[in-house]
């Protein structure tokens, strides 16, 4: 297949629209489903992304993307009986695979900015990620290929409309890339960096280790940003994206944005949000939104009388800020990266509240120093990779 004609663009005005080679066939195939022109942007940087963490790591990769950014990233590692319950996953009566796992996190880490999404696994997939696929709202799936059984599941979903896509997993795009942007085509050598252990190799600060897993977690930050709309900011634990600040104009704001997503994930595992009781029948996005709603700044939209009853069977005790606060306390050995060098010293203030004990970035700014005395305050290992990661 040479081209694929798509309804419309970017919006329903933009016709009309198509994918397209100029010279070979599409290395894709589409197994179900009619795939729009943002679910293919979507599907080709997400399968970018999985490809590259599982060259990097050797493990199976998840991604899950919202609007051509990643809204998680993750490796297979085993769940945790607390990760398999924030996640929704604790009542699934499933091995879970390695991919299992992977989309598991990928999917579960920031469920808000999920829902919706489009998928992309590194691996074959597999009966029990269908089976997690098959309970979110998602608008897609691309992977090297599926089980039949897989496959008829995820062929069932919305109603039979659920776009799959396969793609030949040995494809390799030519070295040169070009977009048209206003008429004028811009062209581009393609950004092939290769990010492994000699990535985090320059490491600045009075302390110089970084252990194995955490360089696995810089690694899924680093390669994450490399597909996220810059400015972009990643912290990463556990295998797992835990907080993405992506297309930020200031890059504390990336910080900030990236760092709270993090909290937000810590958050819910404390006891306090473990322990809700929800009524019989809410829906999932419902749950996600209240959990959201209960630890943040506006808790009384769901614990105002009247309010409270629709969501809790017993109504929740306020969350207060400095019950957060010293559940915060508690998170360390966070991983952060950066798609470009921090300015200031006021970034790792940031990152410090949400945990973080190693950071990867660019360097080289003025203040380089700064930055560096800031890290070395709080005891943390910064890398600096030399290679900035702007995507666009």
């Amino acid at each position: 297949m040479h081209e694929l004609e798509l309804k419309y663009g970017c919006n329903p005005n933009q016709k009309p629209s198509r994918i397209y080679m100029e010279n070979g066939e599409l290395p894709i195939k589409v197994l179900n489903g009619k795939p729009g022109y943002i679910n293919f942007l979507d599907a080709f940087n997400g399968w970018q992304l999985v490809k590259e963490l599982k060259a990097a790591t050797g493990l199976a990769a998840a991604t899950s993307f919202k609007h051509v950014s990643p809204a998680g990233a993750a490796v297979g590692l085993p769940l945790s009986e607390v990760e398999k319950k924030i996640y929704w996953v604790d009542d699934m009566d499933v091995e879970f695979t390695p991919l299992a796992n992977a989309y598991a996190r990928a999917r579960g880490a920031d469920r808000m900015s999920s829902f919706g999404d489009f998928i992309s696994l590194s691996d074959v997939c597999d009966v029990a990620t269908a089976k997690i696929i098959k309970r979110e709202v998602s608008d897609g799936v691309i992977a090297p290929g599926y089980e039949p059984e897989a496959l008829e599941i995820l062929k069932a979903k919305k109603k039979g409309n659920y776009n799959v896509i396969e793609i030949d997993a040995d494809y390799v795009p030519a070295p040169v890339e070009r977009k048209e942007v206003f008429g004028i085509t811009f062209e581009q050598g393609r950004n092939e960096l290769k990010i492994d252990d000699e990535f985090f190799a320059n490491i600045v600060t009075e302390n110089k280790e970084i252990p194995e897993s955490a360089k696995i977690d810089l690694a899924i930050a680093m390669i994450t940003l490399k597909y996220t709309q810059s400015n972009s900011v990643c912290y990463a634990k556990g295998g797992q994206a835990i907080g993405i600040g992506a297309g930020q104009q200031s890059r504390i704001h990336c910080t900030r944005l990236a760092g709270q997503k993090a909290d937000n994930w810590f958050l819910r595992q404390s006891p306090k949000v473990l322990e809700l009781q929800f009524v019989d029948g809410i829906g999932r996005a419902d749950r996600d939104n209240s959990i959201d709603i209960y630890i943040g700044e506006d808790y009384m939209d769901v614990l105002a009388d009247g309010a409270w009853e629709k969501i809790f069977k017993v109504k929740p005790q306020v969350f207060t800020r400095e019950e957060k606060r010293a559940w915060l306390d508690q998170m360390s050995g966070v991983a952060l990266g950066s798609d470009a060098f921090f300015p200031f010293g006021d970034n790792i203030e940031r990152a410090h509240k949400s945990g973080v004990s190693y950071v990867a970035e660019p360097g080289g700014s003025i203040r380089d120093d700064n930055v560096i005395d800031t890290c070395n305050k709080y005891k943390m290992a910064m890398c600096f990779t030399g290679i900035r990661l702007f995507h666009h």
